[in-house]
């Protein structure tokens, strides 16, 4: 099987980190080189802890052998501050009856929100399109990666995770709820509003409506990506629910996505993460896979792998090979996940 390196991202990734940017060209990721330039110096930043922890953004690059880069994902320290909120819209049921006409309606009802102590967010997850199937499972080490870094710094991040899907949106990119709803309140098409929110997001607070609005009175196609998850991110809110995130009834006020949540203490990931010390012996025998990662002191500052490990109560013993990628002596402390 190849061998995969999963590393903490730098300036020096400006061109392999724009390539995957194109792939999915979101709030956190999108496809313009100046953020990716700044996100990159962030990131570099955020590993040295020349940040405070609360302004902190991880980028984590997967790579082949060879070098290129294949995947990437992304841990946001606090999303919602009192410098730059976390903007949703709460959807809300609610029920109309009149006894006199004797005629009962639900409703969907959104009603935007602002938190400025908000929850860690996971975004930023792609995988080139050619390796997103096959028995190396990358799109799952790219992922999991951010809870096995999660749980080995816990003291940096929030009680509560995030993690916001894109929901159906036209070939083109077009969402439908911005049509009908954002782009009356703001002007902007959805491209020029996602990319502006990458920096600044006062203009949402600013313009768009406090009170409740009832969603139907918006069109059908917009009604019906409320809180919907698109086909290309089925499989990750698969996985979300599996490790225990749920469904918050918030969405994105841009395109109504959902966003899903989870006490961080109870993701399964994060309480199945162990730090453990590399054992005397090496590995000679058979042994599930583990996710095996390291901090570093210098550039890229974290690395990671998979391969084989036998977990002991204190120690690990990995494969010579797997010693040898990560860099790791007798005594190193690493971070193990177990991959089901």
């Amino acid at each position: 099987m190849e061998r995969y390196e999963i590393r903490g991202a730098t300036p020096e990734d400006e061109e392999a980190l724009l390539a995957l940017a194109r792939h999915l060209n979101s709030v956190n990721l999108p496809n313009d080189r100046g953020h990716i330039q700044r996100l990159l110096v962030h990131s570099e930043k955020s590993f040295r802890g020349e940040l405070p922890e609360r302004k902190r953004k991880f980028v984590f690059l997967l790579c082949n052998a060879a070098g290129a880069a294949l995947g990437t994902s992304m841990i946001v320290a606090q999303l919602g501050r009192r410098d730059a909120p976390y903007i949703y819209l709460d959807v809300i049921d609610e029920e109309k009856y009149s006894s006199a006409l004797d005629r009962h309606f639900h409703h969907t009802v959104l009603r935007i929100g602002f938190s400025y102590d908000g929850p860690t967010e996971i975004g930023g997850l792609v995988v080139a399109p050619e390796h997103r199937r096959g028995a190396d499972r990358l799109g799952l080490l790219i992922s999991y990666i951010r809870f096995l870094y999660i749980a080995g710094h816990r003291e940096l991040f929030r009680s509560e995770v995030l993690a916001e899907l894109l929901p159906p949106l036209e070939p083109d990119g077009t969402s439908h709820l911005w049509e009908a709803f954002g782009r009356r309140f703001t002007g902007m098409s959805y491209a020029e509003a996602d990319l502006l929110s990458s920096e600044n997001k006062s203009f949402v607070r600013d313009l768009f409506p406090n009170g409740s609005v009832y969603a139907t009175l918006l069109s059908p196609e917009a009604q019906g990506v409320i809180g919907k998850v698109g086909a290309q991110t089925k499989g990750v809110e698969k996985m979300l629910r599996r490790i225990g995130f749920r469904y918050a009834k918030r969405i994105d006020p841009f395109d109504g996505g959902p966003h899903f949540v989870a006490a961080a203490d109870e993701i399964t990931l994060v309480g199945d993460t162990r730090r453990l010390r590399v054992g005397a012996e090496p590995l000679r025998a058979t042994a599930p896979r583990c996710l095996i990662g390291r901090d570093l002191g210098k550039a890229p500052y974290f690395r990671a792998t998979s391969g084989e490990a036998e977990l002991g109560k204190e120690e690990v013993r990995l494969k010579p090979e797997v010693q040898e990628q990560l860099g790791v002596a007798p005594g190193t402390e690493v971070f193990c996940l177990p991959l089901r």
